[in-house]
C-alpha cells in the first residue's frame, strides 16, 4: 500500500469530511501555457495522513499520493507501463551499458524561483545513496558508481554493472528530484519544495494539505487552481462525500461498492487491472513461524479463492506469486491448494499442534480484515487460533519496522520492474525484510537478475527465486487487486494508472 509501497493511515476526525470545500469563483491563475486554469479547486481525498512529505524518507501511499503533485521525477512511466521524458528529455546508453546520459529540461524552476540544473540531480541521488539519510528507496541506485553533471543540463550516471531497470528505478517517486538548499534547512518534510504542477501551501493535522497551482510549471497544466488532499479514513464516508459532491475523487472504493459505483450514472469511474499485490508473512525470528513446515502447513490451510472474493468482491485475482498474470515477468507457479488435511499432517510433522498468533492488519484498510477474518475461521479449523490485532495504519509500520507482530498481511503498490516486487523483501540485505528471511540462493538469483540484460535469461533468474520464496513462504501470496478510483463527472482529463500513481497536473474542472 506503496508501502506504496503502501499507505500510512492515521484516523481522521469523521466531522471533517461533511465540511464541504468552498471552490468559489475561477481565480484565473495560469496553467503554465498562457491560459488560465478555471474550475477551482480539485478536491482529493486519501484515506491517511502523510507520515511526512519528504519523498526519499517515506514509504508511504498518502505521502506518495501528494509528492506526485509537488516533485518530478527524471523520467516518467507511462499507463501503460513504458517510459517517458519528464525532466529528462532524452538518453542514451553506452555500449558496454555502463554509463547512462540524460539530457534535461532547460526550462524548470523550484517553486522558490530557482533554476534546476544537473547538479540538483547529482545532490538528490547522492542523498539517496548516502547511508546517513535513511532513504527508503537507497536500493535502487545500489549499482551506481557515480553521477555526474557534465553542464548545467547534462548528467551522466556511471554503474558497477549493467542495470537494465535503471529507468523503472528513476521513475520511482521516492527518487524524485529536491533542492539542496530545502534539505539543509531542515524543511523539506513539513514545507516540500519540488518542481512539480503544485506548490505546498499548508499541511493541517486531521484535515487536509492544501496546495496551489504552480504557475511556472513547465509541463502541461496545472488546469486548476489547486488541490485539497482531505483525509477520509472510512472508504463509504468517502464515497458519500463523492456521491453529494463535497470531493471530486477518491481512490478509496469499499470493493463491495465496486459495481454499484460502476453503474452510477452520477459518477465517473474506472478499474483497471494493478501491478500491486497483497500477501501476509511471518515474522521468521518467533517460534513456531521460524519452521518452514509450520509456514507450509498455514499455506496449505486457506482457500485464497475465498479469501480474495470476501477482500475485493470480484475485483481482484488470486496469485500465488506476485507479479500479476499477464505480465511478461509472471510465473505460473502455484503449488498449494486449499487442503486442510495435508496442513494438520504437516503441523503434526512439526510438533506445532497448538498455535496462537496475532496476526497485525488495519481496519483503515478494510479487505486487510476480511482477509484475516477468513484466515481466522479457516486455520481455526486446523486448531490454530488467530489474534487480529486491527491497528492504525502508522502504528502498523512501526510495529513492522520494529518487528512487533507474530504476521502481518498488507500489499505493495505501484511496481514496476521484477526488482520492485523481491529484491527489497525477499533479499537478506533488502531494506523492507522485517519478516527476516534469508537464502543465500535467492540473494544470488535476485543480484543476477539485477543485473542481466537479457530478458528471458533474467526473467528464468526471477522464476527460480520466486519458486524458493514461494516454497518457503517469506511472503505467502494472496491475490494482485484492481486498481478502483471514482470522480465526479465535473472532472476532465484524469486517466487511472496501473502502476497505482496519482498525476493531478492535467486534471481540469468543467463546474
Amino acid at each position: 500500500m506503496s508501502h506504496r509501497s503502501v499507505v500510512v493511515l492515521i484516523s481522521a476526525v469523521l466531522a471533517l469530511v461533511a465540511a464541504a470545500c468552498d471552490t468559489g469563483d475561477p481565480v484565473g491563475v495560469d496553467d503554465g501555457n498562457g491560459e488560465p486554469a478555471t474550475g477551482g479547486t480539485f478536491v482529493a481525498a486519501l484515506s491517511a495522513e502523510p507520515d511526512q512529505l519528504d519523498p526519499h524518507l517515506t514509504t508511504a501511499s498518502p505521502s506518495f499520493t501528494i509528492n506526485e503533485q509537488i516533485y518530478d521525477v527524471l523520467v516518467q512511466t507511462t499507463p501503460d507501463l513504458q517510459f517517458e521524458p519528464w525532466l529528462a528529455t532524452d538518453w542514451e546508453t553506452s555500449e558496454d551499458q555502463l554509463t547512462w546520459t540524460f539530457e534535461l529540461r532547460d526550462d524548470v524552476v523550484f517553486h522558490n524561483d530557482r533554476a534546476f540544473t544537473a547538479d540538483d540531480v547529482v545532490f538528490t541521488y547522492e542523498r539517496i545513496m548516502d547511508e546517513e539519510t535513511g532513504a527508503a528507496n537507497a536500493f535502487r541506485l545500489a549499482n551506481v558508481d557515480e553521477v555526474t553533471a557534465v553542464d548545467d543540463h547534462t548528467v551522466e550516471i556511471t554503474l558497477t554493472e549493467p542495470s537494465p531497470n535503471l529507468l523503472a528505478q528513476l521513475s520511482n517517486g521516492g527518487l524524485a528530484i529536491v533542492p539542496q538548499e530545502s534539505v539543509e534547512a531542515g524543511t523539506l518534510e513539513s514545507e516540500p519544495v519540488g518542481t512539480g504542477p503544485f506548490r505546498f501551501v499548508s499541511y493541517t493535522e486531521g484535515s487536509n494539505v492544501q496546495l496551489e497551482a504552480n504557475e511556472d510549471y513547465w509541463g502541461d497544466g496545472p488546469h486548476v487552481e489547486g488541490v485539497e488532499f482531505r483525509f477520509i479514513s472510512e472508504a463509504t464516508v468517502a464515497l458519500t462525500s463523492l456521491e453529494t459532491g463535497e470531493i471530486d475523487w477518491t481512490n478509496h472504493v469499499p470493493p463491495q461498492n465496486t459495481e454499484m459505483v460502476r453503474d452510477n450514472p452520477d459518477l465517473e469511474s474506472d478499474a483497471v487491472p494493478s501491478t500491486d499485490y497483497w500477501y501476509y508473512a511471518f515474522n521468521l525470528e518467533r517460534e513456531p513461524f521460524n519452521d518452514p513446515l509450520v509456514r507450509e502447513a498455514l499455506a496449505w490451510g486457506f482457500d485464497r479463492e475465498t479469501l480474495t472474493q470476501a477482500a475485493k468482491f470480484g475485483a481482484g485475482t488470486p496469485n500465488q506469486t506476485a507479479i500479476p498474470e499477464g505480465s511478461f515477468w509472471s510465473s505460473d507457479y502455484a503449488p498449494y491448494d486449499y487442503d486442510p488435511a495435508v496442513a494438520q499432517e504437516l503441523l503434526e510433522e512439526a510438533g506445532a499442534t497448538d498455535i496462537t498468533l496475532g496476526l497485525m492488519v488495519s481496519d483503515e484498510f478494510p479487505e486487510t480484515v476480511e482477509a484475516a477474518q477468513v484466515l481466522e475461521a479457516q486455520w481455526g479449523e486446523l486448531g490454530v487460533t488467530v489474534n487480529i490485532e486491527s491497528v492504525e495504519f502508522a502504528t502498523w509500520l512501526d510495529r513492522n519496522t520494529e518487528g512487533d507482530y507474530d504476521a502481518k498481511l498488507l500489499g505493495w503498490l505501484g511496481n514496476v520492474d521484477p526488482d520492485d516486487y523481491y529484491y527489497r523483501q525477499h533479499h537478506s540485505e533488502g531494506p523492507d525484510n522485517t519478516q527476516n528471511y534469508a537464502n543465500a540462493e535467492v540473494d544470488r538469483l535476485l543480484d543476477e537478475a539485477r543485473a542481466e540484460t537479457d530478458e528471458d535469461a533474467r526473467k528464468d533468474l526471477y522464476d527460480e527465486a520466486v519458486e524458493i520464496i514461494v516454497d518457503e513462504n517469506s511472503y505467502t501470496f494472496l491475490y494482485n487487486p484492481d486498481t478502483v478510483e471514482a470522480w465526479s463527472p465535473v472532472v476532465q482529463d484524469y486517466e487511472v494508472r496501473a502502476d497505482g500513481k496519482n498525476l493531478f497536473g492535467t486534471v481540469s474542472l468543467d463546474r
